[in-house]
């Protein structure tokens, strides 16, 4: 059955070749030679098909392990450098006729509190977030069709984009939304999204419909062709992930990176971004009542071997994760992480206390934006403000065939740097000014082409002296 090409989820996500990958994997786990060509192979830079990367998944050998980390390190640097994308979520709202019985938001739950944001209310959240120093949201709501239909969502876009709050301006929205048609994803692309995110929670399909016992969502193909139809609808930039801890790791490993194989196959582009979000504690959730917890050894390996797998495609890790966690992972393959992030309804205005509580997962990392930037440079990684691939429209083929051929480096070392400069004058504390102005001095002199470094320098100069938005 399985065809990588084919339009039908059962067919471009086949459990059968899944489960044939998992049996081959065991079975070479321990095959040095083959593991060896492996590596050989991603150190190319070319990727790694799913029975690959299995292999190196599977494979417990200490001295191989090493080596993974070590190439997911540099594959990284070379195509994302030191630079880390910042951004926040954004919760609309939790209405949901959904039975998904891993999300606080499921229609049965009676002790969650509903709540849905006014166009009055996102005005005073994107202050909010603008007033913290934030360029890019990626919105979050249930799916509902009274509440949150595909109006509500584009009206929010609309909102959102027109709010101009001293010098903050959020420059991108990302849209996390149910599955929905070819005909409102093109609604939701001339509305200016940037990426059309959508996780697949599992690829399992049994287990996928025992954990969406009804609503919408309750459709197996339907939710896994989602991203076909973005495409379809001129949405070129989608992100997919599975929640890690519904299956068993193995198999929502090879499922995420078949369906990464089948929009490349497809569509001639992959996903633009991965997520990677463990299941976590939440209102009416418990986690112990899952059996497939990944633990972090694991979670480590997992990372590194996507990173390795899909070179040149963005890897986000949420506020899910505990700072220890989210700084290893920095390492070895996650390029986008939230900052000073809330996951209730309104919760960047008003902080809820436990009895109101309308959010979607706990938070692990409960830091400020300000601290994550001064860790992340501390890290000697450079906080990136920057939106300007989707304002230039290097979005879709576009941007990969820049990353592949190494030209978007030219951009976006450059764009990092304005867009940290934006930040430490308009936000910053000034521990973080004066750490961020010597990294911005020192990293401007290396902007290897000669040209690009002397308007980057004119630029910042311009952003200090008041002038805002410059871009490469």
């Amino acid at each position: 059955m399985y065809d990588i090409k084919s339009k039908k989820a059962e067919e471009f996500i086949c459990d059968s070749e899944i489960r044939s990958t998992m049996q081959y994997a065991t079975e070479n786990s321990r095959n040095s030679e083959l593991i060896e060509q492996i590596l050989e192979k991603a150190r190319a830079c070319k990727g790694l098909t799913h029975r690959e990367a299995a292999i190196l998944l599977e494979c417990n050998q200490p001295e191989y392990i090493e080596k993974i980390f070590a190439l997911a390190r540099e594959i990284k640097h070379r195509f994302y450098g030191n630079r880390i994308v910042m951004f926040a979520p954004l919760y609309l709202s939790n209405y949901c006729i959904n039975g998904c019985v891993y999300c606080p938001y499921h229609a049965k739950n009676k002790t969650i509190r509903r709540k849905k944001l006014s166009q009055e209310d996102i005005r005073n959240e994107v202050i909010a977030l603008q007033d913290m120093g934030h360029k890019r949201l990626a919105l979050e709501a249930g799916e509902h069709p009274l509440h949150n239909p595909i109006e509500y969502i584009l009206e929010s876009i609309k909102t959102i984009y027109g709010i101009k709050h001293k010098n903050g301006a959020i420059r991108r929205v990302n849209v996390n939304i149910a599955a929905t048609t070819v005909e409102n994803y093109r609604r939701l692309r001339d509305a200016g999204i940037g990426t059309y995110i959508l996780f697949q929670e599992t690829y399992n399909k049994e287990n996928y419909e025992m954990l969406h016992p009804t609503g919408p969502k309750s459709d197996y193909a339907y939710h896994t062709e989602a991203m076909d139809r973005a495409m379809q609808g001129g949405i070129d930039d989608v992100g997919i992930g599975v929640l890690f801890g519904l299956e068993t790791y193995r198999y929502d490993f090879i499922g995420m990176l078949m369906h990464a194989e089948h929009l490349e196959a497809t569509y001639g582009v992959g996903p633009h971004t991965i997520s990677v979000p463990r299941l976590c504690m939440a209102d009416d959730i418990d986690t112990a009542d899952f059996k497939n917890a990944v633990p972090d050894d694991i979670f480590y390996r997992i990372v590194a071997i996507l990173r390795i797998a899909v070179p040149y495609t963005g890897m986000i890790i949420s506020t899910r994760e505990s700072r220890e966690c989210r700084g290893k992972l920095l390492e070895i393959g996650i390029t986008q992480i939230s900052g000073g992030s809330r996951t209730s309804v309104g919760g960047y205005v008003h902080e809820e206390s436990e009895q109101e509580n309308s959010a979607q997962f706990d938070i692990a990392d409960h830091r400020t934006l300000d601290e994550i930037v001064e860790w992340l440079l501390d890290l000697d990684h450079i906080p990136s403000f920057c939106t300007a691939c989707y304002r230039e429209g290097r979005t879709g083929d576009r941007f990969m065939s820049l990353l592949k051929n190494g030209q978007i480096a030219n951009c976006c070392l450059p764009n990092a740097l304005l867009t940290l400069k934006e930040y430490i004058k308009d936000y910053a504390s000034p521990q973080v000014r004066e750490k961020a102005e010597a990294m911005i001095k020192r990293l401007t002199e290396t902007i290897p082409n000669e040209k690009a470094r002397a308007t980057a320098q004119r630029y910042l100069t311009a952003i200090e002296n008041g002038e805002r938005d410059f871009r490469f």
